[in-house]
């Protein structure tokens, strides 16, 4: 898998640190346990688009998010942390 960073260029995807799904949302405010056993533990699988953080450690160390198909891993998106738009549903 190659991942082409908005500073560095295409690299290979062992220059980067996957750091799980983008689409994930901490329970802020919450104090119920059950909340954050399921935010912690309780993850979907999903095949098809899915958006990833990746740190790019080998490189210039910048976060990116990446949207990427699971099922041929073929990357779709790659954007800064800090310039990716949220999804308005999530």
């Amino acid at each position: 898998m190659r991942i082409t960073c908005p500073t560095c260029g295409e690299r290979t995807a062992d220059e980067f640190v996957s750091a799980g799904s983008a689409e994930v949302r901490r329970p802020e405010g919450s104090d119920n346990p059950q909340d954050w056993v399921t935010y912690v533990y309780l993850r979907d699988n999903p095949a098809g688009q899915h958006r990833e953080w990746f740190f790019h450690a080998a490189g210039c160390r910048t976060w990116l998010q990446v949207t990427r198909d699971t099922r041929t891993h073929a990357i779709v998106a790659v954007a800064e942390a800090a310039l990716a738009k949220p999804d308005v549903a999530a």
